[in-house]
């Protein structure tokens, strides 16, 4: 499947910007997950993602 699961959601707004979003990311890939960071434009937040697999909360 080409799908992708949203692990978390960070607002974009935030003071610390994509760092708390990489920092969560990077726990997820310490743990073996594959997880990336991406930024969705209509809602401005970045969100974690696993790419492929069954997704739970898939984005466009």
């Amino acid at each position: 499947m080409n799908g992708r699961t949203v692990l978390e959601r960070f607002p974009a707004g935030g003071p610390r910007g994509s760092w708390p979003a990489e920092e969560f990311a990077r726990a997820r890939r310490l743990e073996g997950l594959p997880a990336e960071v991406v930024m969705d434009l209509v809602t401005d937040t970045f969100l974690v993602i696993v790419r492929g697999g069954d997704p739970v909360d898939a984005i466009a």
